[in-house]
């Protein structure tokens, strides 16, 4: 399950882009706390606090106390040039309230694979795995068994064992998470990868 992080802000008593761009130029994050049937919040956090635990690997999936409010990170705003944080949204929430989280997947067993060994390669469509899921019982990872895979299958969602009270977002189609391929087929669909995992989600639908 992942940590609870603590962030440190301050409220915003001015908005704009003029009163951003002063925050920015102090090391301050403009952010927004939203939701929960409450009103919106403006406040500002610091740049090093936010960096810090952008770089945990798990921050969108984790629950973020701010100022003493639960919340979940939606969205961090980068500067296109410097690639530093310059805008946050966070979505207030109730201690068990339901979430949809983006849950970082890990495969595991790729040396029980017997098509791996014999020189496929392991396609990866899904990255990630959408789950609706309780807040306090967000999990760090998603991790999946490769064991017994051949060249030519594929793992769909319907093979995965999820963490108790977790369900998948995407409900209407066995969906594909990954597949074997033979590396003379990786080869002739190099430079076309989405038409690669177009097939590939079709096979779950």
């Amino acid at each position: 399950m992942s940590d609870t992080l603590t962030l440190s802000a301050e409220a915003r008593e001015q908005v704009g882009k003029g009163a951003s761009r002063s925050l920015r130029r102090e090391g301050r994050v403009p952010a927004v706390i939203y939701g929960n049937k409450q009103d919106p919040k403006s406040i500002h956090v610091s740049e090093r606090e936010l960096t810090k635990l952008l770089m945990t690997g798990h921050f969108f999936n984790s629950v973020v106390m701010i100022g003493g409010e639960r919340t979940l990170p939606k969205d961090v705003a980068f500067d296109p040039v410097s690639d530093r944080p310059v805008h946050a949204d966070f979505l207030r929430i109730s201690e068990h309230a339901t979430v949809h989280v983006n849950v970082p997947i890990v495969f595991t067993d790729e040396e029980a694979a017997p098509g791996i060994k014999r020189g496929g390669v392991l396609n990866v469509v899904r990255h990630e795995l959408e789950l609706v899921v309780d807040a306090a019982e967000i999990p760090d990872e998603i991790k999946i068994s490769l064991k017994g895979l051949e060249v030519g299958d594929s793992l769909h969602i319907s093979a995965v064992t999820l963490p108790k009270g977790a369900t998948p977002a995407i409900t209407d189609r066995d969906f594909t998470i990954a597949t074997v391929v033979a590396p003379s087929a990786l080869k002739s669909s190099e430079g076309d990868t989405t038409q690669t995992e177009a097939a590939a989600e079709g096979e779950g639908e």
